[in-house]
């Protein structure tokens, strides 16, 4: 549990780590794993012969606890749905231009690193260029800067996503797009776990399709609490509703205006020469979270990575 101490007359959160880990880099052909002192943090998968789009697995809190789902998940201890569509954490779009990068139907393509991974100032950072492909047509690109880092908090991982095409392409309106994390069993609420946004409300039947400002997917691992804390940035183009089941899913997800409130359908086109942006923050946090100081860690950090 994290211990609040008094220092002046007000309350702080004592640090989960005893000192500042070292963060570090293991490659391979096919993906980068992330370590803490030798304990595993989160691997990036590049590419996958069944996941048709990068992704983050295997996410770790401090305390060593697996926070995701295994992946792939074990039959008689995992709930075994979504298989290759909830590896972990992942960005994915089920209609970009008509094509399905959620449900395997497109290839999110792995094109190269813009910047190689590297620890600098104890924070891994990398950027990547993923090419959206469906059938023989490239519907757009996408340049995907990350850092990971470790603070008092947690770690944090952070998400900067800049989508483009020489031809106007266009995000649809539907409840799978943006941000989306799958916990690991016993964090799920119908298995004792706790999903929270900032707003108060709590479990699948509140907070589905509201929008927030945050959202955390929280419990015990082997009696020790455990939780992933998602973050849009408010600087997106338009805030996000959250996608959230009691069986241990959510997704923050800003284009589904109408399949989340029945409201006027959204399509976000992107015309040759501009842009859109997506920024994301997670907290991998152990102990008891101090929610409303985490979200404000996170805007801090996220605007530290503003080009």
């Amino acid at each position: 549990m994290r211990l609040l101490i008094a220092v002046c007359g007000s309350l702080l959160a004592a640090p989960i780590f005893a000192a500042e880990p070292h963060l570090s880099i293991e490659t391979s052909a096919d993906s980068l794993a992330i370590r803490a002192d030798g304990r595993p943090v989160v691997q990036y998968v590049l590419r996958h012969d069944k996941v048709l789009r990068p992704f983050f697995t295997d996410l770790h809190a401090p305390n060593g606890a697996q926070v995701t789902r295994n992946f792939p998940p074990v039959a008689g201890q995992d709930a075994v749905d979504h298989d290759t569509m909830h590896p972990g954490l992942w960005l994915g779009f089920g209609d970009i231009s008509g094509a399905d990068f959620w449900r395997n139907k497109g290839v999110v393509r792995h094109v190269e690193f813009v910047e190689s991974p590297r620890v600098e100032h104890n924070t891994v950072t990398f950027a990547v260029k993923n090419a959206y492909q469906a059938g023989d047509k490239q519907i757009c690109d996408q340049v995907c800067r990350v850092e990971i880092s470790a603070h008092p908090s947690g770690y944090w991982i952070l998400l900067d996503s800049r989508f483009s095409s020489p031809n106007e392409f266009a995000f649809g309106d539907q409840e799978e797009l943006g941000l989306g994390l799958r916990v690991a069993t016993p964090l799920a609420v119908k298995n004792g776990g706790r999903l929270t946004n900032s707003d108060g409300l709590s479990g699948e039947k509140q907070l589905w399709g509201k929008q927030a400002n945050w959202c955390d997917y929280s419990g015990e691992i082997d009696g020790k609490p455990v939780g992933v804390l998602l973050v849009p940035d408010p600087a997106n183009f338009r805030r996000c509703w959250f996608h959230a089941r009691d069986y241990g899913f959510v997704a923050a997800n800003p284009f589904g205006r109408n399949a989340f409130t029945k409201g006027e359908k959204s399509k976000v086109a992107v015309l040759p020469g501009q842009s859109l942006g997506l920024r994301y923050a997670v907290l991998v946090h152990a102990g008891e979270a101090e929610l409303a100081q985490d979200y404000r860690e996170a805007l801090e950090l996220m605007n530290a990575m503003r080009p």
